[in-house]
């Protein structure tokens, strides 16, 4: 698949994924696999994943979410759930609704990620 049959009629996730893009350029190469329900960033593995929770529930909710895994639990008051699948692999869920949030505090999560998917 496609971003752009994944995004259909989505342009508002759309823009907020460009923005995750555009800080992952800055931070170094990674692999981008699309899927039907998600848009996954890579390196040896998968480190970052953005997918649109109104694919599938039909309820108000945010136009992106992100979801980060990394090797702690991190305290921030703007993670909507963290779960940890397995010991040491904490996948955080970020609501994301306009481009602007990702700022710099999802850019250093991001780092973190890339960096621990080496």
């Amino acid at each position: 698949m496609t971003l752009e049959q994944f995004f259909a009629g989505h342009e508002d996730s759309r823009d907020i994924f460009e923005a995750l893009r555009l800080a992952l350029a800055v931070i170094g190469p990674a692999q981008l696999r699309v899927s039907k329900s998600q848009a996954a960033f890579r390196r040896r593995k998968a480190f970052a994943w953005a997918w649109m929770p109104g694919q599938y529930l039909h309820v108000p909710c945010p136009p992106l979410v992100l979801a980060v895994a990394l090797h702690r639990r991190d305290g921030s008051p703007r993670w909507k759930e963290v779960v940890e699948p397995y010991p040491g692999r904490f996948i955080h869920h970020l609501e994301l609704r306009l481009p602007a949030e990702v700022d710099d505090e999802v850019r250093a999560w991001l780092r973190e990620a890339w960096e621990l998917a080496a």
